[in-house]
Formats: C-alpha cells, sequence, structure tokens
C-alpha cells in the first residue's frame, strides 16, 4: 500500500491503483506511520504534516511557511503598525487580551466601515461580538483549546498558538 496526499488528505491505495490517480503525489509507505504519530514530508516543494489517527491518515498543508517569524511585511503588518503603532504592540495587546481572567476568545476584529483593527475579549458565544466588524484572527482559551497539552499554562498555550499562526491566511481575510 502506498501512502498518497491530494490537498487535504492523505489516502492509502493498492499499487496497481497509482497510475489511475494522476493527480495524487507518493509521500511513502502506509507502514511507515505507527498510529498516533506525525511527520512532516515535502509535496511539490511545500511542507506536508501526515498524522495517523485511529488507522486513518490525515494531511494538513496549511501551514505557517515561515514558522512563527514575526509578520512585518505585508498589508496585515503595515495596518497593524497603522492602529497598533507597531506589530509588537499589537502582539503585546493582544496576547494580554488572551491572558486576561475568565473563558472565551482573544479577536482581531477589522471595522468593516473604518478598516480600523481592534483587539477584543469575547466571554460568551453568543453575545459581546462586535457589531460590524470582521473577525480576522482568533484564539480560542476557553480551558478546552490548552488544558489537555498545557495543564493551567495558560501563556505557554499563547505563545505556542503564535508560533502557529499562517499569516497568509490572516491577512488574506483583511478587507
Amino acid at each position: 500500500m502506498w501512502l498518497l496526499h491530494n490537498r487535504r488528505r492523505a489516502r492509502t491505495v493498492k499499487y496497481r491503483e497509482v497510475a489511475q490517480i494522476s493527480n495524487l503525489v507518493k509521500v511513502g509507505r502506509s507502514g511507515e506511520l505507527e498510529d498516533g504519530t506525525m511527520k512532516e514530508v515535502l509535496v511539490k516543494g511545500r511542507e506536508v504534516l501526515l498524522a495517523r489517527i485511529g488507522g486513518s491518515y490525515y494531511a494538513a498543508d496549511n501551514r505557517c511557511p515561515h514558522r512563527g517569524g514575526k509578520l512585518s511585511q505585508g498589508k496585515l503588518g503595515k495596518k497593524l503598525a497603522e492602529d497598533f503603532g507597531s506589530y509588537e504592540d499589537w502582539e503585546k495587546d493582544f496576547k494580554a487580551t488572551g491572558a486576561m481572567r475568565g473563558i472565551g476568545w482573544a479577536i482581531l476584529y477589522q471595522d468593516n466601515t473604518t478598516g480600523k483593527l481592534i483587539n477584543q475579549w469575547i466571554n460568551e458565544h453568543e453575545t459581546g461580538h462586535l457589531a460590524g466588524c470582521l473577525p480576522i484572527l482568533v484564539m480560542d482559551v476557553f480551558e478546552h483549546a490548552f488544558i489537555t497539552d498545557y495543564g493551567l499554562k495558560r501563556a505557554d498555550y499563547i505563545e505556542a498558538f503564535f508560533k502557529n499562526i499562517n499569516w497568509d491566511v490572516v491577512e488574506s481575510r483583511l478587507k
């Protein structure tokens, strides 16, 4: 059996099927990945994370291309600097918003009328969202988001969250 990748899905196929499926790329043998493990592979020059969970294979290629580097170029970086003074000032404010006592989300919104970026704490699912604003980046800080991996260390979770932001996706949400 071969492990093949097609966009966001991985699947196993028998060797004789490979010639019939032209849009899949061989990335390894299915037996190479133990259940409950992951590995990175290159597919057409792009890193893809493969995972085997419960006997099924999953692939994710929506990864941050600069591995958690600081955002400084592009439309979003310029807009954060314009509205918060600098990227660093925005990041400090966003992290502080996420570290507030309580459960909820830290959300970077863009005001649909003015275009201004705003950090906001939301502690309820259905209330407190800013009317007329578009969520650009949402960080879940309910316990279910971090307790399993980080225990009560919310700050460690927030640092890990920032290392995994795909800035290209976030920037694509700007109007």
